[in-house]
């Protein structure tokens, strides 16, 4: 006598607890519901579904590769991020919910119908600009990451959502051979984790993502340095920017970027309360003071 829906989840559940998995309740019902076919109503409308001897070898070697810290994200290959459903892979970041910090911010600031211009640096999975770009149909990006293998990722993610025509992907070294004064917005979710530090984070980040979008050099903050000035530079004057950072970086990261002359910058928190992202402008009187000296 083969599992039902009910049966499938609870032992899911038990199983991922006794590897002291975080989470255990959800990831048991995303990969149950992934290997049955299901969704969470049939869980609760349909607990005596059986499954088939096919889902439930799916099941199994879902959870086993759960069991070895291989994140749910990369055995379903996706992940929802904000309000939509994104594929991943390997060689992009899980986007995580502190990210949404980002999105949130720009979409309150930036009105729906304004035909704005959006660049997103280290575009990864396209996360943060197709979330944008989802909200805000007059807008148009440019996403930019070193990664080809991460800029096939976004491009796949733009076509899935119908949203390649208002993007345009770039292979590029931060904001390389762009011109000045070219954008209304920049997003980044740079890595921001110092080298030593990423022996010490949990095996589902350490192991399963890519090193080259986490780590951030000695202190974390080595792109940052580079960002705070070349942002600036590619903001049309009175342009927003929003980055994220470390937990601890607040102080460091903002002072990077009042050095580099930016205006009204302020941290603000996450879901959990912590510092992540800071966020400002370009002196929309930047290019006149400029001509004026």
């Amino acid at each position: 006598m083969g599992l039902n829906l009910l049966q499938a989840w609870q032992g899911a559940k038990q199983r991922l607890e006794a590897a002291g998995l975080a989470g255990p309740v959800i990831d048991a019902r995303l990969l149950v519901e992934a290997a049955a076919g299901a969704t969470r109503a049939d869980i609760v409308g349909d607990p005596y579904r059986p499954l088939t001897p096919e889902q439930e070898a799916t099941l199994e070697d879902y959870l086993a590769r759960r069991e070895h810290r291989e994140p749910v994200s990369h055995i379903l290959g996706r992940k929802g991020f904000w309000k939509i459903m994104l594929n991943v892979t390997p060689d992009v970041l899980t986007p995580r919910p502190d990210t949404e910090t980002v999105v949130e911010w720009v979409l309150r600031d930036f009105p729906e119908h304004a035909p704005w211009s959006v660049l997103d640096l280290g575009v990864g999975s396209g996360a943060i600009l197709l979330s944008i770009l989802a909200e805000r149909p007059a807008a148009r990006g440019l996403g930019v990451d070193v990664s080809e293998e991460a800029l096939a990722v976004a491009r796949e993610n733009a076509a899935n959502l119908g949203l390649a025509g208002r993007m345009a992907l770039l292979r590029g070294d931060w904001t390389e051979g762009l011109a000045e004064a070219s954008f209304d917005l920049v997003v980044s979710n740079p890595p921001y984790i110092a080298s030593e530090v990423i022996e010490t984070l949990e095996p589902e980040v350490r192991d399963h993502e890519p090193r080259l979008a986490l780590e951030g050099g000695p202190d974390g903050l080595t792109h940052y340095r580079r960002l705070a000035p070349e942002i600036l530079r590619v903001l049309k004057p009175g342009g927003r920017f929003a980055v994220e950072i470390g937990y601890d970086q607040k102080t460091a990261v903002e002072a990077l970027f009042r050095e580099a002359g930016a205006a009204q910058v302020q941290t603000l928190r996450d879901l959990g309360d912590r510092d992540r992202v800071v966020a400002g402008a370009k002196n929309p009187l930047e290019s006149r003071t400029r001509v004026a000296t």
